[in-house]
């Protein structure tokens, strides 16, 4: 789910190093947020990342 329908932005996944140099996996989620926007004309729910809703890359409702 934590997928941007606007830009595609998805989850990045990496390896989390603590101070004493152990190593384990992490994952960096997008804060998408489910928001009402129009979509031809019509209203319609999409899960949009925070940076799509700042630039105006969608209209809400």
């Amino acid at each position: 789910m934590a997928k941007c329908d606007v830009c595609g932005k998805g989850v990045n996944f990496g390896i989390k190093v603590s101070h004493s140099h152990r190593r384990s996996n992490r994952a960096w989620k997008p804060n998408v947020k489910r928001v009402k926007v129009v979509v031809n004309g019509t209203p319609k729910h999409m899960y949009v990342c925070t940076k799509c809703l700042r630039s105006n890359k969608v209209q809400r409702v």
